[in-house]
């Protein structure tokens, strides 16, 4: 087949989630024979690009990026309080990409489009008059959920009301593009099942996150114990909310207490402000680190303390696959097959959490095994090249004309 893949931001460097899944699709959809095109928005929030071992892929495959300015100004924030639309989704929008990908379609008869997420949909109803391909929707996020969750845990008056309107603009437009679709593919069952109740009569199928297994090669004597880390992008909200709540809950405990362990941060995009967090020998804020894998590599425990959001954490299956032991809230492994206590740790509120960690920086041999035990939950249900095939015979299910 031919597979056009839409993306808001470019995926390259692999440092997030989105990135990641949308790398390692492609990975898995090139090497079942299918001839995939990217063409992705690079908003100047994401300026992306190619890094040493991604080449290779590139040369797979036909890409093409647009330059656009999503940044709000504080005039666009306060303009958009007195308008119906979602600006969180109007700004991905651009007249001029849209004639970009018009011509591609004119270039190129496609089988399917999948569409990564909500900030690309603002295009579907131009492409739709233009192709005759399998229009899919990717859900990462059930996305106007992620905005309720985080103006349900805010003190402040104005921005949970603030958060609030922003979830209700983009669930009005969320709810109106679902059926706008050919199909819908989730990650998670919760996702599946909160899309039926919302009244989505196309088909919706589950594909959990897939990663490319051979590029996650663990090696315990590079592995700092006991060490805490966190790796994620902060300029998403839930992270930051989480990780913020997670050190201010925690600073005492690891900079003067009983919890005798180095607590390191990394990831994309960590505001200036967060240096203030740092002490000496204690806790580490390191910004965006030269090679992601290497720094799992040398940290022990992963904490993931996510409260709000939905879909299924890339960094979780990510830190399961190079034998981490896994601390995380229940929201954060949502989607994941996981046995609490097994190959994960379950911690949902600051007790559960200390808990947690104590009995960890304690006993080198229980991290190890509970990290042994999620590589092989990865082995069975999250390999990319395991999950493709499912994904082309979800595309073929809609049309009998499809390619094999």
């Amino acid at each position: 087949m031919k597979i056009l893949i839409l993306t808001h931001r470019v995926p390259f460097p692999q440092n997030g989630g989105y990135a990641i899944v949308v790398c390692n699709t492609i990975k898995g959809l090139i090497a079942l024979g299918h001839e995939v095109a990217l063409v992705a928005l690079n908003g100047k929030r994401y300026h992306g690009s190619v890094q040493t071992g991604e080449d290779e892929l590139m040369q797979k495959i036909r890409y093409t990026s647009y330059d656009i300015n999503i940044n709000v100004s504080v005039l666009d924030a306060i303009t958009n309080l007195f308008s119906k639309k979602s600006n969180d989704v109007d700004r991905y929008y651009d007249a001029e990409f849209e004639k970009l990908l018009l011509r591609e379609l004119r270039q190129t008869v496609y089988d399917v489009i999948q569409f990564e997420g909500l900030f690309v949909t603002p295009y579907l109803a131009a492409m739709r008059k233009h192709t005759k391909a399998r229009l899919i929707y990717r859900s990462h996020n059930i996305e106007h959920q992620v905005w309720m969750r985080l103006a349900q845990r805010k003190s402040d008056l104005f921005k949970k009301w603030y958060l609030h309107l922003l979830a209700r603009r983009v669930k009005d437009y969320e709810l109106q593009q679902l059926n706008k679709f050919d199909a819908i593919a989730v990650f998670t069952n919760e996702d599946k099942k909160t899309l039926l109740s919302y009244g989505v009569t196309i088909p919706v199928d589950i594909f959990p996150v897939g990663i490319s297994l051979p590029d996650y090669k663990p090696d315990y004597n590079k592995t700092e114990f006991p060490s805490l880390f966190f790796l994620g992008s902060l300029d998403w909200m839930p992270n930051r909310e989480g990780i913020e709540w997670f050190i201010e809950n925690f600073y005492k405990d690891l900079t003067e207490g009983d919890l005798r362990v180095k607590f390191y941060v990394a990831g994309h995009n960590i505001p200036d402000s967060f240096d203030d967090y740092e002490a000496m020998g204690k806790i580490f804020i390191q910004g965006e680190v030269d090679d992601a894998s290497e720094f799992v590599n040398s940290k022990a425990i992963m904490v993931v303390p996510l409260l709000s959001s939905g879909g299924m954490r890339v960094k979780i299956v990510e830190g399961m696959a190079m034998e981490k032991c896994i601390i995380s809230t229940s929201l954060g492994a949502e989607g994941i097959n996981f046995t609490n206590g097994t190959n994960i740790l379950i911690a949902n509120n600051r007790q559960e959490f200390y808990n947690a960690i104590e009995r960890c920086i304690t006993d080198e041999e229980y991290c190890r095994n509970i990290g042994l035990n999620a590589r092989r939950l990865i082995e069975e249900q999250h390999d990319v090249h395991v999950i493709a095939p499912g994904l082309v015979a979800f595309y073929q299910s809609l049309d009998l004309d499809l390619p094999e």
